[in-house]
């Protein structure tokens, strides 16, 4: 792998890719301006993205769940940290940027979610996430006991466990595939905006 590779794998040219992969990573160009690798690693195996992101969109879009979308990277950035994945802890860390207005709360949240400036309602979130990421055999009654005293009901719970259990998925293929972060990943939204 080069020092510029984006990935281990191939990275497929555009012009080749399947009409739904390639409108999906325009859609996400147009918006972002600019391609997050990971589309461009995982179209390596088109099914395989289809499926990533049918699952990815199904747990981080799904209606009627009460996690903001800052507690879902909140959720993504502790579980990613602990698991090692750079690509994730700096994407979804500038898109927990981005949802919170906090341009320090992501690294915070990297490095050591209990001194984090969040709510102890958060901390129970990500307790139990990492609870789950790192020792899922662990998990118990009393897990689900606490997070309902911190007002969390069982739709949640399941919403706290989909998330990380996907993105432990991702975090692995990120790692295996040596997938790299954008260097627009890096600087974003770490000014205050006003």
């Amino acid at each position: 792998m080069s020092e510029l590779s984006i990935s281990r794998y191939p990275v497929p040219d555009l012009k080749y890719l399947p009409e739904d992969i390639l409108s999906r990573i325009l859609a996400v160009q147009e918006k972002a301006r600019f391609i997050p690798n990971v589309f461009l690693t995982l179209a390596h195996r088109p099914a395989e993205f289809r499926a990533f992101f049918a699952y990815h969109d199904a747990i981080m879009e799904r209606e009627g769940t009460t996690l903001s979308p800052a507690e879902k990277e909140m959720i993504i950035v502790a579980t990613s940290a602990a698991n090692g994945c750079q690509y994730c802890v700096v994407a979804h860390g500038a898109l927990l940027r981005v949802f919170s207005k906090a341009p320090l709360l992501a690294d915070q949240i990297a490095v050591n979610y209990l001194h984090a400036p969040i709510s102890e309602r958060q901390k129970a979130m990500l307790t139990f996430a990492l609870k789950l990421s790192r020792s899922p055999e662990l998990v118990q009654e009393s897990d689900y006991d606490q997070l309902k005293t911190h007002g969390y009901d069982d739709e949640d719970i399941l919403d706290i466990a989909g998330i990380t259990a996907f993105f432990g998925l991702s975090n692995r293929m990120a790692i295996v595939t040596s997938m790299q972060a954008n260097s627009e990943f890096y600087t974003m939204a770490r000014e205050p905006r006003s």
